[in-house]
């Protein structure tokens, strides 16, 4: 194994610093307006200008991250400031919430009728303030949590089209995201506000949305953790209930809680057992807890994002608990993932694909795949390798 785990590193080292991140580089700054293109198509030719918040502040992110954690190449803070400068300006309303869309020049075209882009803006900031020690970055990121936090039981404000009483669900992408965005805000945030946060999190997404009986993440139930029997409380996505078990298990290791990681791995097999395309190979987008048809059409289409994130869990897992099921299933998503994402002729990865493994659309950026799952997986698998290689042979 620590030969397998060797030569892999050097794959998903090479692949994020030969291949993708000059992708990004190269093809998405928008040197002239400020901020970046993600519309690209195969090549890295810009289709559409209009740039979309969560994404830039996702590509600030990954720039400052790769600053802080890897190394300090001017070219990598030089491109996260300038997004950062172009979203600081532009990219939030009177009230600091931040847009969903902007034109080329930074206009709002979409309201912010979401919070994400606002955990986005707080993750970016983040990061951001850390390499470059922007005070104006820190009041940014700090102002962007606490948005978040204020509007999480309410995530779409005035723009939720629910009608309020009658079918009360709520969405497991919040505490999820939630979890992961409070590391990343750990150094910013006083006394014990993070263990608190943590702690509640860890609890919702682990008490709510994971159904014991079947040992499955499901995305919507209602306020009090219960289950609906109605096409969005059916659903399971298989991609966001493995993405937030890293989580988890990244809030389990620092307290060394060996009961929620193998808990979490569980979460993580099942969800492969039961999504997992036997006929075709991959992981399904969504699927229906029940079996019933699911209302999204897309549903058995295959998604870059879903199988990145189930690599990074599966190493996770490994090397938290060395059960050999994770090995297993991670060389099994793994040779999928780079038989039919990655693209041999041209940088950067496909994002969609039919259900067959066959390419549906060829663009490596649009509305929302932009420079982040990709990079971060690729980094994240190669430090988790990293790890395996040191395991005694």
């Amino acid at each position: 194994m620590n030969q397998t785990a060797e030569k892999l590193s050097q794959l998903y080292q090479d692949t994020l610093l030969n291949n993708v991140i000059p992708f990004w580089s190269n093809n998405s700054v928008d040197w002239e307006h400020g901020g970046y293109f993600t519309c690209l198509e195969r090549a890295g030719k810009i289709y559409d200008t209009d740039k979309f918040v969560w994404l830039q502040n996702r590509q600030v992110w990954t720039y400052s991250m790769l600053y802080n954690r890897l190394e300090k190449r001017e070219e990598w803070l030089k491109i996260a400031k300038h997004g950062a400068d172009f979203l600081a300006k532009h990219g939030r309303d009177r009230d600091g919430n931040w847009y969903f869309a902007l034109d080329q020049l930074g206009q709002p075209l979409v309201q912010p009728y979401n919070i994400f882009s606002d955990c986005f803006a707080a993750m970016a900031y983040s990061q951001y303030a850390l390499a470059s020690g922007n005070e104006q970055a820190q009041e940014i990121a700090l102002q962007a949590y606490n948005n978040v936090l204020r509007r999480q039981t309410n995530p779409k404000g005035k723009y939720n089209k629910a009608y309020p009483g009658t079918r009360s669900l709520k969405s497991l992408a919040v505490p999820m995201i939630l979890a992961n965005l409070s590391l990343e805000m750990d150094w910013l945030l006083e006394g014990n506000q993070l263990e608190e946060i943590l702690a509640q999190t860890v609890r919702e997404v682990m008490g709510d949305f994971l159904d014991s009986d079947s040992g499955l993440m499901y995305e919507n139930v209602t306020p009090d953790g219960k289950h609906l029997d109605c096409f969005d409380g059916r659903l399971v996505n298989p991609g966001h209930g493995i993405e937030a078990m890293w989580f988890v298990m990244d809030i389990a290791k620092d307290g060394n809680d060996r009961q929620l990681i193998n808990k979490a791995v569980d979460v993580v097999l099942n969800i492969l057992n039961f999504g997992w395309d036997e006929k075709y190979g991959g992981i399904y987008y969504f699927m229906d807890a029940k079996g019933h048809p699911p209302h999204q059409l897309e549903w058995d289409q295959k998604l870059w994002w879903v199988h990145l994130e189930t690599l990074v869990a599966l190493l996770m897992g490994f090397n938290l608990t060395q059960r050999p099921e994770c090995w297993e299933w991670f060389e099994k998503v793994h040779n999928y993932t780079w038989k039919n994402f990655s693209d041999n002729k041209y940088s950067e990865w496909f994002g969609y694909l039919n259900r067959r493994g066959e390419i549906s659309l060829d663009l490596k950026g649009g509305k929302w795949k932009g420079c982040f799952h990709v990079p971060r997986a690729l980094y994240l698998c190669w430090q988790q390798l990293e790890i395996v290689k040191s395991f005694p042979k």
